[in-house]
């Protein structure tokens, strides 16, 4: 803790400083789980070394952890006191700050909220350096929540946990069309022994929906299901294969939150693709395990360039237009597999993604949206690019949806303020919280349309499969694969 208000006090002293001279400023985090190209030219704050669970308090359950900790580190913290954190971010590297400042909804988002509704307590330094406390039901709370660092520096949470479980009883439910799958969904909802649900849509006529049980018991002589060693199957394989009849496995707890990191999803596919003399076997990515977890693939997308021609969208749409949304990503991306998780709706006003039924559709749900993830190759030309996002931009909106910020953004100014209604009441935060003088929500998530569908990538990335080779070697200097290797959540059996 002495050296937490170590750095805090040199973090206040120098917000105090820049505040003066009204000097903007960006965060450096240590990593990043965004695709948007990273700025350059300003003022670079680190506080990369904000990343240590402080304390876990079993009597109150709850911990007290830095921003900087990943939802890997935070788990491993936890679960041997019988904890584990109510929302869990299925990319072990995403952060605690990150969940906050960001929009982060999970699995278990349609009973816990967004990862924000399950913190107690922010400790911020706010742009004139003063440092606060701020708790939920608070202005500064529900403003700085999803709105990515624009009101203030997060450094450090007291997050709210509950009682673990040994495992997660998984049920996989078959689906033969996406209105079907939609149903489940808004059926499993619904269900009080759920903990866990979403689903993966291969195409419009399969379907998978994915429940998820926490239990201490399973059937004597039933093997437990993994998804983190080198040759077990990705996640999505797994849950492709699964036969129409539904059928249940059980899955050690840690294994179930972070299933979709080996693959990341299924966007460690497109590498295959991208490299397209290595064939897509379960030999080639046990052998090339170690590039294909998120960590890595993050940091290969950013270093290729690919990231500038990857569709990586977000997107919360309501129930009752989700098939008209997929009857456009079919049409025109043709992007497969989709990911679909049911999230409590959040009234504005809030950076976090809310839904808006458009006029003459009945309306099914009060209470509940669907993350829509749209993730896949985009046009190769960059201008071509640019407009594929900004028309899935203007589907959205005609859908009654919004985007997650996290990804490449192109509104202009008074089309962004207008879906959030306005932007009196943020800018009204920012005045009586010193932050004026900081980068606004917009200013930071937007991608210049104009400028991105006109510039090159460096020529060398543009070689296949140089680029890729590029993207490897900077992954491999991070030495992320170090953190998969040995972390310390997998399954080593009953002991």
């Amino acid at each position: 803790m002495d050296k937490h208000l170590k750095t805090l006090q040199s973090l206040s002293k120098t917000l105090t400083t820049l505040y003066q001279t009204r000097t903007p400023y960006r965060i450096n985090h240590g990593s990043t789980n965004s695709t948007r190209p990273r700025p350059s030219g300003s003022t670079t704050i680190d506080i990369s070394s904000l990343n240590n669970v402080l304390s876990v308090n079993t009597s109150s359950k709850t911990a007290l952890v830095e921003p900087n900790v990943p939802m890997d580190k935070l788990v491993e913290a936890t679960l041997p006191h019988g904890l584990i954190p109510p929302i869990v971010m299925e990319f072990p590297g995403i952060t605690a700050g990150g969940g906050f400042a960001g929009t982060a909804g999970e699995s278990s988002s349609f009973k816990h909220g967004f990862f924000d509704d399950t913190v107690k307590k922010v400790e911020m330094v706010l742009g004139d350096g003063k440092v606060v406390n701020v708790h939920p039901g608070e202005d500064l709370f529900r403003g700085a929540a999803g709105a990515v660092g624009t009101l203030g520096v997060t450094t450090c949470l007291e997050i709210q946990l509950m009682d673990a479980k040994k495992f997660v009883k998984t049920r996989y439910h078959r689906a033969g069309s996406v209105a079907e799958a939609v149903e489940l969904i808004r059926r499993e909802v619904r269900n009080p022994r759920n903990d866990y649900v979403d689903g993966i849509l291969f195409s419009k006529d399969h379907g998978v929906v994915v429940t998820g049980e926490l239990t201490d018991v399973k059937p004597e002589g039933e093997t437990p299901r993994t998804f983190s060693g080198g040759w077990d199957e990705w996640f999505y394989l797994h849950a492709q294969s699964q036969p129409k009849a539904a059928r249940e496995e059980y899955i050690p707890l840690a294994e179930y939150l972070f299933r979709y990191d080996r693959g990341g999803f299924w966007v460690g596919a497109a590498a295959f693709e991208y490299f397209k003399f290595v064939p897509f076997t379960k030999f080639f990515r046990w052998f090339l395990d170690d590039f294909l977890h998120t960590r890595m693939m993050y940091r290969a997308l950013h270093g290729s360039g690919e990231s500038a021609r990857f569709i990586v969208q977000d997107v919360a749409m309501p129930f009752e237009t989700t098939e008209q949304f997929v009857e456009y990503t079919a049409g025109s991306l043709n992007i497969w597999p989709l990911w679909l998780c049911p999230l409590k709706r959040r009234n504005p006003p809030t950076f976090h993604p809310f839904t808006t039924l458009p006029n003459g559709i009945e309306k099914k749900e009060e209470d509940m949206m669907l993350n829509v993830g749209v993730w896949g190759w985009g046009p190769e030309k960059p201008g071509e690019f640019v407009a594929k996002n900004r028309e899935l931009e203007e589907k959205v909106r005609e859908l009654g949806g919004m985007k997650w910020l996290y990804a490449h953004t192109y509104y202009p100014q008074e089309e962004f303020w207008k879906m959030y209604k306005g932007r009196g009441w943020y800018d009204g935060l920012r005045e009586k919280y010193n932050a004026g003088h900081l980068p606004s929500v917009w200013d930071k998530v937007r991608v210049d349309p104009e400028a991105a569908g006109s510039k090159e990538r460096h020529w060398l990335k543009r070689q296949v499969p140089l680029g890729g080779f590029y993207g490897i070697w900077k992954s491999i200097q991070s030495k992320d694969y170090f953190l998969h290797r040995n972390a310390a959540w997998k399954w080593k059996g009953e002991e």
